[in-house]
């Protein structure tokens, strides 16, 4: 079976390889278009596009659907496209180039979380379990039935990024079964059923934490933005990055987002209880540890997290 693969980060890289090992025909990638990177902004090619080069498989890179796009994939006589985050929307003219439609990997278990979040949502918002569907992609957003579905547990120190990578992997497994079903015309997709929530992207502000919340919304938000956008607070208008943070249950006696050090814990107030920094990266300097960060403060006891 002809394959057309789109996707763009490093978490669609496993799906590629999974397909490739398959031994599907994987006539071209989608992708991206090279994006400026470091201090220097030299463009580089997605990690899609970099894994589909070094795999000698053809590149089409895009940063939309249009038909201009289209009528590429169509040279290309695609008998499915497999799409894991791509990045884009696939309008009605391109979802009908494979005679066997689009099937989107979603690091969700539909239709809790349709969007461009679903794992940083998931654990912002408490979820024990989440996971990952195959589905054929509609016009609506992450509308369509579900071919094959796989579950993960979030564990309780899980950061998005972490979670991600553990479902890139089972996803691909998912993905590259799905297509084999298809192929030999096994496949039977089913109507979404149960409770929608949607998963917006998640912006800069998404990242600030706010300190009158209780600990564990504090703590889960800041895990849910790991790595990116970032957990942040501000001090005096500065903007401080955050890593995530440790519950500290048994002191309560802090008052939100007021700062206190023993030994070598920084501890914040929260709404409930306290939290423990872990590493801390001031406005202007590099990433370090808490402890280094408060001994450079003359009184550290009066210092308040905005």
């Amino acid at each position: 079976m002809r394959v057309l693969f789109a996707g763009t980060p490093a978490v669609a890289v496993p799906s590629l390889d999974a397909l490739v090992k398959a031994g599907f025909d994987v006539v071209a990638v989608l992708t991206r278009p090279d994006a400026p990177l470091g201090r220097k902004r030299v463009l580089t090619p997605s990690p899609v596009a970099a894994r589909a080069m070094e795999l000698g498989i053809d590149v089409i890179r895009a940063a939309k659907v249009d038909a201009e796009t289209t009528a590429r994939i169509s040279d290309f006589a695609p008998d499915v496209a497999a799409i894991v985050a791509y990045g884009g929307i696939v309008p009605k003219a391109a979802l009908g180039v494979p005679r066997h439609g689009w099937v989107n990997l979603h690091f969700s278990l539909l239709p809790a979380w349709r969007g461009a979040a679903p794992v940083q949502r998931s654990i912002i918002a408490g979820d024990e379990i989440t996971g990952a569907v195959t589905f054929q992609l509609e016009e609506g957003l992450d509308t369509g039935p579900v071919f094959g579905t796989l579950t993960e547990a979030v564990r309780p120190d899980d950061t998005s990024g972490d979670l991600l990578e553990r479902l890139a992997i089972s996803g691909a497994v998912l993905l590259s079964q799905t297509l084999s079903a298809i192929d030999a015309g096994q496949a039977a997709p089913q109507p979404q059923t149960g409770e929608v929530s949607l998963a917006p992207k998640l912006m800069l502000e998404d990242g600030r934490l706010d300190w009158q919340l209780p600990a564990l919304a504090v703590s889960r938000r800041a895990r849910g933005v790991t790595p990116e956008p970032g957990a942040w607070t501000t001090l005096e208008g500065q903007r401080i990055k955050l890593e995530p943070l440790a519950l500290r249950p048994e002191i309560k006696d802090l008052a939100p987002g007021a700062i206190r050090v023993e030994g070598k814990s920084v501890l914040v107030g929260t709404g409930s209880h306290a939290v423990e920094l872990g590493r801390i990266q001031p406005a202007g300097k590099k990433m370090m540890s808490s402890a280094d960060w408060a001994r450079g403060l003359a009184t550290p006891e009066r210092v308040v997290f905005e």
